[in-house]
């Protein structure tokens, strides 16, 4: 619901009144430019929500009820955030919109109830009893590398880079520097964030099960999200352009120390990942912009993807700091 929210009203700029009630759309003439990738958008929006709210009612409510409980939970959030950008002039409220983020929550809701045997009581939930360690904190790890994956849509983002604060506190302009520097920076990015995932994702693996295995799938759909992102934010012929050289080295460096890494002690593990993401958090915000990122960015038309972009930038810009925390609990317990 905050993701929702967050891509709903941002940037939560220029709020100001318009001399009309703030539910004057949902009697409004329907839009007069409307385009497929709009609705496709807003459908997309709230079929997670919908598959969600159905999965969390469980094991209370079920079936129809359950279907009914996310849908209305889902129109209500719509109607309210819709009323909301009516004081943004950067958003437009549309009762084109509100029915098709209800149609996306009662799709992802049929989704939910469809998949819900299969996911809570099914073979999946099996296999993440048996590869991964028991407990709600467990589940909370996890969480952090499915946003983790989630982050990788920002191709503003260097390969992996994660943590940087300066557009939300100050913009800081650095004196020009060789490409060659840059090259150093990202390698370094890209290898430390990678490695300290790697680590995370080893503390919740099972015992017994191939952690290296698990491992090279979280890179590779990592690769293929991040392949994706610019596939479909910029152009076809641009969607390999974040495997620079200096994100190869640092892939390079990240994969081979974690394939070495995980045999180490779970106290070392903690501790190297900690040490790594502060390091690699501390790197991004002192690091000067760099121009060659920015002109190959040149391409990129965001569009409606504006807000969507500033939630993952959002998501980038915090994750460290709660992967930290999390090591930080993790290192109090002794899971089994």
């Amino acid at each position: 619901m905050l993701l929702v929210l967050y891509a709903s009203l941002y940037p939560f700029e220029g709020w100001r009144g318009v001399g009309l009630s703030p539910f004057a759309y949902f009697n409004a003439p329907w839009p007069r430019y409307v385009t497929a990738f709009d609705v496709v958008v807003n459908v997309a929006g709230y079929v997670p929500y919908g598959a969600l709210a159905v999965a969390a009612l469980r094991p209370r409510v079920r079936g129809f009820p359950a279907f009914l409980l996310a849908a209305a939970s889902a129109a209500l959030l719509s109607l309210l955030l819709e009323a909301a950008q009516t004081y943004l002039p950067a958003r437009f409220a549309s009762n084109l919109d509100l029915i098709c983020n209800l149609a996306g929550a009662a799709l992802g809701a049929a989704l939910g109830l469809a998949c819900a045997p299969f996911i809570a009581d099914g073979p999946l939930q099996r296999q993440r009893s048996r590869a991964f360690l028991h407990g709600a904190e467990i589940d909370f790890g996890l969480m952090l590398i499915a946003l983790w994956l989630f982050m990788q849509l920002n191709p503003a983002a260097l390969l992996f880079g994660a943590g940087d604060l300066r557009d939300y506190l100050a913009p800081w302009e650095g004196r020009a520097r060789r490409p060659e520097f840059f090259v150093l920076i990202e390698a370094f990015t890209t290898g430390t964030n990678l490695l300290a995932v790697g680590l995370l994702l080893s503390l919740l693996v099972a015992p017994g099960w191939p952690v290296r295995q698990i491992f090279g799938w979280l890179v590779i759909a990592a690769l293929a999200v991040k392949t994706a992102a610019f596939a479909i934010l910029m152009r076809a012929e641009n969607m390999a352009a974040f495997l620079t050289y200096g994100a190869q080295i640092g892939l390079a460096i990240g994969i081979g120390g974690t394939l070495a890494g995980v045999a180490l002690p779970r106290a070392a593990r903690l501790a190297i990942a900690a040490v790594l993401l502060m390091a690699a958090t501390v790197l991004v915000n002192l690091t000067p912009p760099n121009p060659y990122l920015a002109d190959t960015l040149k391409v990129w038309q965001q569009g409606h993807f504006l807000n969507f972009n500033g939630l993952t930038r959002l998501v980038s810009a915090l994750w460290p700091f709660a992967a930290l925390g999390y090591l930080m609990f993790l290192a109090t317990r002794r899971l089994k």
